[in-house]
């Protein structure tokens, strides 16, 4: 069973600075290789998250009713693929409206402004955007 936003939250909230990181880095290594279907349109830089400074590429499409989550990020930025595992981990098989009820303060909700830096939390306020963005475009299941 999926992790919720609600249990992320409780768990970042009572952790130190470190144990925050630390957990960002657990679920970095988390995060699975990219399907190969995938590979052409990140070669052609498609599903870009452009204002992110880290290349984080995303996918979301619907099966079997529930999204689906594809994600690629660099290896060589632990912090942001973290974040964006830690967005998988919770949204992967789950119907849109979990998405959809993202809070809007996600990363303050799991004190990760008080961990990484101010252009880091621009990024990942835009890769949130775009899930929920993505997600509320995905049609719901017939």
């Amino acid at each position: 069973m999926p992790v919720t936003f609600d249990k992320l939250i409780q768990r970042f909230q009572a952790a130190d600075k470190n144990t925050r990181l630390e957990a960002l880095l657990d679920y970095s290594r988390r995060l699975p290789e990219l399907a190969a279907r995938f590979q052409v349109d990140r070669d052609r830089e498609a599903h870009r998250i452009a204002e992110c400074m880290t290349p984080v590429f995303l996918w979301i499409e619907r099966e079997n009713g529930v999204l689906r989550l594809y994600a690629d990020v660099p290896r060589e930025s632990p912090t942001v693929r973290g974040f964006v595992a830690l967005l998988v981990s919770a949204l992967d098989g789950q119907p849109g409206e979990v998405a959809a009820g993202i809070p809007a303060d996600l990363i303050h909700l799991l004190r990760l402004d008080e961990t990484l830096g101010m252009m880091r939390m621009q990024g990942l306020s835009a890769i949130v955007e775009r899930v929920k963005r993505a997600a509320a475009k995905v049609p719901p299941a017939a």
